[in-house]
C-alpha cells in the first residue's frame, strides 16, 4: 500500500542534496511512491516516475509514446513566455528521439551501422589521440584554467565533428546555440532562433554532402536518396546536440565528483584497470542526462497505478539510478561496484544510439587527465562551483582546477 505522500505541484529541481544527489524532495517521493502523480503548472496532472523498476518497464513499453504530435505534452517546470500548450506540437523530420516504430525504426535502422561497437573500438586509439592533444595544450597553460573550456568541450566536439563530417571550425556557432537551445527557462523565441541558427546552418551542410559526399556519417546518410534534406537536418541536430554536450558534461562532473571522492580517486589513479568499472558508477551516480517524457497513448497500468491515456509522464533516470531497491548504498560513489545495468543511457528502443562512443571518450578522458595532472584540484571551494541547474542536461558551467605539475 502507498503511504500518504503530498502530490508534487511541479518537478521538484533543487539540488538542495548536494551537487551529485537528486532533489531530496524526489527522494522522499521514490520511497514513498516510485509512480507519483504530478501537478504541472498548467494545471495538467500527470505522472512522474522515480523506481527504477517502474522506469525500465515504461522505457520499454511503447504505448508510452515519444511523438510530440499526438498529444499535448505538457512542460514540468515554469517557462517564461510559453504558452499553455493546448495541441499538439508538430513533428519535427529526422528527430528519431521524437518518434515511435515504424517512423522511428526506419531512421535509427540507418545508423546504427555508424556506430556498431566493432566500428567504434576501430575509433579508439583515434580518440586516445584526440584527446592526449587536448591535455598537450592544457598542459602549456598556466593554471588554474577552466576544465570545461579547455578540455571536457573541446574533447567529445572534436571527434563528433569529425564522425559526422562536420568542420570543427564552425564550432562557435553549434556549441552557442546548442547550449542555448538547452537552457530551461529561456524564452520560446530564444530558443526557436537557436534551433533555427542550428538547423539552417545543418541544412546547407547536409545539402553540400548530399552533392559531394565525404567520409563521414552524413555523407553515409545523404548518400541515401530516400532520405529527405529535412530528415538529414533532423538527425544531424540530434547526433551533433547529444554527442557533444553529454559527454562534455559527464567529463567535467565526473572530473568534480572524483576530486571530491579523494580516496576514490587515488586507487583509480594506482589502478587504471579499475577505470572500465569507475565509467559506469560515473554514469549511474551523476545520470547528467536525468529527465524524459512520454505520452500514454491508452490507459497503462504502471507500480500499482493507473495511467489514464493523455497523461504526460515524467521520468527520472537519475532517481531510478539511486534507487535502493536495486542497488545497495545507491548515494555513495563506489567504483568497485558492478554498476551495469544503469539506466543513464536509456532504455528499450530509445536506448542512446552513442552510448560506447561515450564510454571510450570517458575511459580515454579520465584515464589521460589523472595519468597527466598528478596533483590536480579544484582552484575553488566545491560550493562556488557553478552548477547546471538551469539545463536540460546536469553538470558545470565551469570547473576552475590547478595542478602543480604534469607527467608526460
Amino acid at each position: 500500500m502507498s503511504q500518504p505522500v503530498p502530490v508534487p505541484h511541479g518537478l521538484p529541481m533543487d539540488r538542495d542534496a548536494g551537487p551529485f544527489d537528486p532533489p531530496r524532495e524526489i527522494t522522499r517521493l521514490r520511497a514513498a511512491r516510485p509512480v507519483s502523480p504530478l501537478v504541472f503548472p498548467d494545471g495538467h496532472e500527470g505522472w512522474l516516475v522515480t523506481g527504477y523498476e517502474a522506469v525500465r518497464r515504461l522505457m520499454a513499453d511503447t504505448r508510452f509514446s515519444s511523438r510530440q504530435d499526438i498529444g499535448v505534452l505538457h512542460v514540468p517546470y515554469e517557462t517564461p513566455g510559453m504558452p499553455v500548450p493546448t495541441e499538439p506540437s508538430p513533428q519535427i523530420p529526422g528527430l528519431f528521439i521524437a518518434m515511435d516504430p515504424p517512423d522511428h525504426t526506419r531512421l535509427r535502422r540507418r545508423l546504427t551501422g555508424a556506430f556498431t561497437v566493432k566500428r567504434m573500438k576501430t575509433l579508439e586509439e583515434h580518440i586516445i589521440a584526440i584527446t592526449e592533444r587536448q591535455l598537450d595544450a592544457m598542459a602549456r597553460l598556466t593554471p588554474p584554467v577552466d576544465l570545461v573550456k579547455e578540455f571536457a568541450l573541446p574533447v567529445p566536439s572534436l571527434v563528433i565533428c569529425e564522425m559526422l563530417g562536420v568542420p570543427y571550425a564552425d564550432r562557435e556557432t553549434f556549441q552557442v546555440n546548442s547550449a542555448k537551445f538547452m537552457v530551461k527557462d529561456v524564452t520560446l523565441d530564444e530558443k526557436m532562433a537557436a534551433y533555427g541558427a542550428l538547423t539552417a546552418y545543418l541544412a546547407e551542410l547536409v545539402t553540400r554532402k548530399r552533392a559531394e559526399p565525404g567520409d563521414d556519417i552524413l555523407s553515409d546518410l545523404a548518400r541515401q536518396d530516400d532520405l529527405t534534406i529535412e530528415e538529414l537536418t533532423g538527425a544531424a541536430f540530434l547526433l551533433l546536440l547529444a554527442g557533444h554536450e553529454t559527454t562534455a558534461n559527464m567529463l567535467a562532473l565526473g572530473t568534480f565528483a572524483l576530486l571530491e571522492h579523494p580516496e576514490q580517486l587515488a586507487e583509480l589513479r594506482a589502478d587504471p584497470d579499475l577505470l572500465p568499472g569507475a565509467v559506469e558508477e560515473l554514469l549511474r551516480y551523476l545520470s547528467v542526462a536525468d529527465t524524459f517524457y512520454r505520452y500514454a497513448t491508452e490507459d497503462i497500468e504502471l507500480g500499482g497505478e493507473t495511467i489514464a491515456k493523455g497523461s504526460t509522464v515524467v521520468v527520472s533516470l537519475l532517481a531510478a539510478n539511486r534507487d535502493p531497491q536495486r542497488y545497495d548504498n545507491p548515494d555513495t560513489l563506489d567504483i568497485h561496484r558492478k554498476a551495469r545495468g544503469h539506466l543513464s543511457f536509456g532504455h528499450g528502443i530509445h536506448q542512446c544510439l552513442g552510448q560506447q562512443l561515450a564510454r571510450i571518450e570517458m575511459r580515454a578522458g579520465f584515464d589521460g587527465l589523472l595519468r597527466r595532472f598528478p596533483t590536480l584540484q579544484l582552484a575553488i571551494p566545491a560550493d562556488e562551483v557553478k552548477l547546471r541547474t538551469d539545463m536540460n542536461i546536469y553538470g558545470v558551467h565551469e570547473l576552475p582546477v590547478t595542478w602543480t605539475e604534469t607527467a608526460r
